[in-house]
């Protein structure tokens, strides 16, 4: 966002100091319009009620992470930043701390994400995955591309897939 904003990158004069910036304010602002996506309460408490363990990774670092999910009231399990192992997406490290963290293993997990970082990440760490097409999707997605095992139009489809609705 720093490089299309302000035309900075890493290395940069001011790089840091607006980073930390952009950090500190985004910190102060990140519960002013963020929610889920229409839907996803319904299908997280669906699986939580069929007894399936789940969680959310996400390369945001856990300082916004944590109390973001917690201020959302999920119900996640866990919860794997960015910052959590050392790696990112599309490293499988965030998943599969999750994975062992939920004590299920990698290869009955399906990971659920909208980017290909998400289906690399997941194909890496020995997981199903599904795309996610709503939401953060630009127009220009090509997710048949990603090779994905599953694409979800609309939350509801995963409770279908699970055999849960």
């Amino acid at each position: 966002m720093l490089a299309q904003g302000f035309e900075v990158a890493p290395g940069h004069g001011d790089y840091d100091e607006l980073k930390r910036e952009f950090l500190d304010r985004y910190e102060t602002l990140m519960y002013d319009s963020t929610q889920p996506f229409e839907g996803i309460r319904a299908v997280l408490h669906r699986l939580t009620d069929a007894g399936l363990s789940w969680g959310v990774v996400t390369n945001k670092a856990e300082r916004f992470a944590l109390p973001l999910v917690r201020a959302l009231r999920l119900g996640a399990e866990v919860v794997v930043g960015g910052d959590t192992t050392g790696h990112t997406k599309p490293h499988p490290a965030p998943l599969l701390e999750a994975a062992q963290r939920l004590n299920v293993q990698p290869q009955a997990c399906l990971y659920v994400g909208d980017d290909v970082r998400d289906v690399m990440a997941g194909r890496a760490a020995g997981m199903a995955t599904a795309v996610a097409a709503w939401g953060y999707l630009g127009p220009d997605a090509e997710i048949q591309r990603w090779r994905a095992d599953l694409e979800l139009a609309r939350p509801d489809e995963l409770l279908k897939h699970l055999h849960l609705a």
